[in-house]
């Protein structure tokens, strides 16, 4: 890739050979230190704090060794084929020239992104079809600031590969300009980071395990073998969750996919935008069986969506859309919960039909919110919306969980504890799939 210095930005002198080996001497002597003294710690699988001191000496290990291969770049300049694996293959550049509309790729940011390096590059446009869904907003939203007000790109997304694998990529660069100032092109050095946050979650986990209640034998043995997580319905590349958030809210949801083999039902979430930065935040459950990649949640969000910004308050929800429904080859709702919430005075109002009430967690004790009526949140409070898939045990479970929950810094932070809770059908009552929505008062 050519040169994006500017005239008036004169090229940085690279460092000396001697001081960039000497860099590499240390950084060696350091990683061999810090596996000499990992090697020397006894730890008990077991035990929660000697799992989390594993995994800080592996994450510093992971980053010493990154350290080493890019100071071996800097020492014998860019290889001409990185081996696999290295921390070389994993650094990718790109740049799209905005007057051509061509773009220009490194053969290793094909590698990153599983394409094939003969390949035509994909444009500003079509790069965001490899990205994930929830990430697409934020692709768009850092290209648009480089390209509109100038601004450094610097963020993580996530991208699916054509075997389906999905990797984890940090993205840094800057707008080229003309000689007139205007953005004649972008350029960015993407890298795959996934190896290094996935060192970085076990760090986080194994922390958070220290403060979790002790646990039954037998379930922590179900968990290791069946690891579940909440993940994005058929349907969500149909009708986006605001994955950003609303004002006043910080969202996040998902659904809990039940075992192989147990009864599948349609459920959705949702949050919808009204008047005035007015939400109406929704899950639910339809009485049918669901089939992959069913459109029925999708028509219903559209639905629910339609009749909310038509002024329809939550109490009218239930009777107007089991109206509708009526109409159409959709089966009905079996349980459903409509809250809307106004930010300006932190007043949530709710129905539901035939669905569970609505949990609130504040201040390390939980609750269900009392039958359908209007309540006054508080900055900080955590409200946890569900479908009945998850069962009453399963409900005492997370009101037992209100400590961590009322602690969580994030929306999807309470939405990773749940599913470490209730990731699996069983023991705490979870026949069906189930859909959970977060929502964390902010302001």
């Amino acid at each position: 890739m050519s040169s994006h210095l500017s005239a008036d930005r004169p090229a940085a002198q690279p460092p000396g050979r001697g001081s960039v080996e000497a860099l590499i001497s240390q950084t060696r002597r350091l990683r061999g230190d810090v596996d000499a003294v990992r090697r020397d710690t006894r730890t008990d699988a077991a035990d929660a704090r000697g799992r989390w001191q594993r995994a800080l000496y592996d994450l510093a290990l992971h980053q010493l060794s990154d350290l080493d291969e890019h100071l071996a770049q800097l020492r014998d300049g860019p290889a001409p084929a990185p081996r696999p694996g290295s921390l070389l293959s994993r650094v990718g550049s790109a740049e799209w020239n905005l007057l051509t509309d061509e773009a220009d790729w490194s053969g290793e940011l094909f590698r990153i992104l599983g394409l094939d390096p003969a390949a035509t590059p994909l444009s500003l446009d079509e790069l965001p079809s490899l990205v994930v869904p929830e990430d697409r907003s934020k692709l768009t939203a850092m290209v648009t600031d480089c390209l509109v007000d100038a601004r450094p790109i610097d963020g993580e997304f996530r991208v699916v590969r054509p075997d389906g694998t999905v990797r984890t990529v940090h993205m840094m660069g800057e707008p080229v300009l003309d000689a007139d100032g205007s953005t004649a092109s972008m350029w960015a050095v993407l890298r795959d980071v996934s190896e290094l946050r996935r060192s970085q979650r076990a760090v986080s986990e194994t922390r958070d395990s220290l403060h979790r209640p002790p646990r039954d034998a037998a379930i922590e043995r179900r968990a290791a073998v069946e690891p579940q997580e909440a993940v994005p319905p058929p349907w969500h590349a149909l009708l986006r969750f605001p994955d950003q958030g609303r004002p006043g809210l910080d969202l996040a949801a998902g659904c809990l996919p039940a075992s192989a083999g147990a009864s599948r039902c349609a459920g959705w979430y949702d949050a919808c935008p009204l008047a005035g930065d007015e939400t109406l935040l929704s899950v639910g459950a339809l009485a049918g069986p669901d089939t992959a990649g069913t459109p029925a949640p999708a028509l219903v969000i559209g639905a629910l969506r339609g009749l909310a910004t038509g002024g329809a308050l939550p109490s009218e929800l239930p009777d107007r859309l089991a109206r509708l429904l009526e109409s159409t080859a959709l089966p009905p709702v079996r349980d459903a919960v409509y809250c809307a919430y106004r930010p300006p005075t932190r007043t949530l109002t709710w129905a539901h039909a035939g669905g569970p009430a609505p949990l609130l967690f504040r201040d390390g004790t939980g609750r269900e919110l009392d039958a359908g009526g209007t309540t006054t949140l508080e900055a900080g409070d955590l409200l946890l919306l569900h479908t009945g898939g998850l069962g009453p045990t399963a409900v005492h479970r997370l009101l037992t969980l209100a400590p961590r929950l009322t602690g969580t810094g994030s929306a999807q932070d309470g939405v990773r504890i749940v599913t470490e809770a209730l990731g699996g059908p069983g023991p705490h009552g979870r026949p069906d799939d189930a859909c959970v929505l977060v929502a964390r008062v902010t302001a």
